[in-house]
């Protein structure tokens, strides 16, 4: 018995060294990949080292641009060029909060509601001026993987533009 508990023994030890070794030879990235495309402003996709620390933020509208106005007046929020800036901004200001910055975003979920000044249709293409402004462009040249969808309405009828966001720490 007590050569049994031995042998056991020696083979767990064998086993657990043999792991070891694979394990040190094993050479695991801690930096994001990015798969790019490359005539495109968003990424095929990315992946995210193992342990990584990632702050995900919750679907994040405009400010408003003039609070002065009253609920379902334009100026209240602006159109979605003007929206989409405007959460853009905040979520930098969150990011910030965080020691993050846009250049940490990896992933994007962005919600466009109709726009009864563009035929009721989501304006995407005020949408996407904004998003140049913020990636893939000289001051940060980071670009996402990014989904773009149309929606029948947001929560608040006065937003045309909601978008999460996924950083992963540096």
């Amino acid at each position: 018995m007590k050569s049994k508990i031995v042998t056991l023994a020696l083979l767990a030890l064998f086993c657990f060294s043999c792991e070891m070794e694979v394990d040190d030879h094993q050479e695991t990235s801690k930096e994001v990949t990015r798969f790019d495309r490359e005539d495109s402003s968003i990424l095929k996709g990315v992946k995210v080292p193992a342990g990584a620390d990632m702050y995900f933020a919750s679907g994040i509208v405009a400010y408003p641009k003039d609070a002065s106005k009253p609920a379902g007046d334009r100026e209240r929020f602006g159109d979605t060029y003007e929206q989409s800036v405007s959460a853009l901004k905040r979520i930098e200001e969150y990011l910030g909060e965080e020691g993050l910055s846009l250049k940490d975003v990896v992933a994007m979920k962005v919600y466009v509601a109709p726009d009864p000044l563009n035929d009721n249709k989501p304006d995407f293409d005020g949408w996407f001026k904004a998003y140049a402004e913020f990636f893939n462009n000289e001051g940060n040249p980071n670009k996402v993987a990014r989904s773009t969808i149309g929606v029948y309405t947001l929560v608040n009828p006065d937003m045309l533009v909601e978008v999460e966001v996924r950083a992963v720490y540096p």
